[in-house]
């Protein structure tokens, strides 16, 4: 102890200095205020990742705007005249009139396809981007003369597409709740801009959306573009390729058309008659038809769940166990009683043989 300077021990430890942490809670909240600055560290860290992904949100959003174009071309005037031809696509598809192809119906929301037709999501054994083929020439209608003349002459002498760009166009006819989910028009079959005009009420297409379903739902688009009655979209670079686009069930409230105008690429693949095709529509359950309504829909009825035809028969489908059962365990019951009577006359034959 000498040596070291001190004579007593109580010296030397009250010479020494305290504990880390007992200088953390010398002031008696010495402890609080670290773990306080801990989570205030902690907190500073996450806000700086949430402002970076609110940057990157923003600059998409930014990419998208600079790749769109609208115009509001179309009157109400040429709206209605052309709104009526839609409605005698509608009438005609209903009544059979056009080729296999032509028409591909959802719950919601009927698709029309003039000029070229092309497979997509589970028309196909393998799914997913770059799968989709141009179906075989003849297998959809020709594009309708009203379109050329009230619908694409009206864009070329606009300005917005030249002299023969078009060679497909599909009517997308929806009613309220109707959907179309996140997607990139093939790059492979499609040239670039994509071209949509939109009539019968307004509704809004958005960027970078993810869907789940049952019940179905959709995350925060990336960005909004409303499209109202009469305009024009355009979609080009950022918008038409690096980015998906859809239609979700709240932005339909009243039925909505549009007119989609796009031009094959000539060397888009196209469906050999040996191609994984899905079996045809002939040979499938006859295709649900949407229930045409002109009412506004409620707020909340695009999220409820749907009871489809395939639902139903699901539900009906152990009624049908139930009575296989039954008839399996009056078989056995049958079994049961000749096993019994073969018994019984086994052992009186014995009997006889032993007298």
């Amino acid at each position: 102890m000498a040596t070291s300077g001190f004579s007593d021990l109580r010296d030397k430890l009250r010479s020494m200095p305290p504990h880390r942490d007992e200088r953390r809670t010398s002031n008696g909240s010495g402890g609080v205020v670290d773990r306080k600055r801990r989570r205030r560290e902690s907190d500073d860290d996450d806000c700086d990742r949430s402002d970076d992904s609110g940057e990157l949100r923003e600059q998409e959003a930014d990419r998208v705007r600079s790749s769109v174009q609208q115009k509001s071309i179309f009157t109400p005037e040429e709206c209605a005249c052309i709104e009526e031809k839609i409605d005698q696509v509608v009438a005609k598809g209903e009544a059979g009139q056009y080729r296999e192809h032509t028409v591909d119906r959802a719950p919601l929301r009927n698709k029309y396809f003039f000029g070229e037709g092309y497979t997509y999501g589970a028309q196909l054994e393998k799914r997913g981007p770059g799968q989709e083929r141009l179906y075989r020439k003849g297998q959809v209608d020709d594009i309708p003369s009203w379109v050329h003349e009230l619908v694409i002459q009206r864009l070329v002498s606009s300005g917005v597409i030249p002299e023969g760009f078009v060679n497909s166009a599909v009517i997308n006819d929806y009613q309220p709740g109707g959907c179309i989910v996140s997607h990139v028009d093939p790059l492979h079959i499609f040239a670039r801009p994509i071209v949509s005009v939109s009539f019968f009420s307004d509704s809004a297409l958005c960027f970078g959306c993810r869907f789940q379903f049952k019940p179905i739902r959709v995350s925060e688009p990336v960005f909004v573009l409303p499209v109202h009655r009469g305009s024009v979209t355009v979609l080009s670079g950022y918008a038409a390729d690096e980015i998906t686009h859809c239609i979700r069930p709240q932005d339909i409230k009243e039925r909505r058309a549009v007119i989609i105008l796009r031009k094959t690429r000539p060397d888009a693949p196209r469906l050999d008659s040996d191609s994984p095709l899905s079996p045809a529509p002939l040979e499938r359950a006859p295709p649900l038809k949407a229930k045409r309504s002109h009412r506004k829909a409620e707020p909340d009825a695009a999220h409820r769940p749907r009871m489809l035809e395939m639902d139903k028969e699901e539900n009906r489908r152990p009624a049908f166990g139930q009575r296989r059962h039954s008839s399996s365990s009056d078989d056995y019951r049958k079994r049961d009683a000749d096993y019994d009577k073969h018994r019984e006359s086994n052992s009186r034959k014995v009997k006889i043989r032993r007298q």
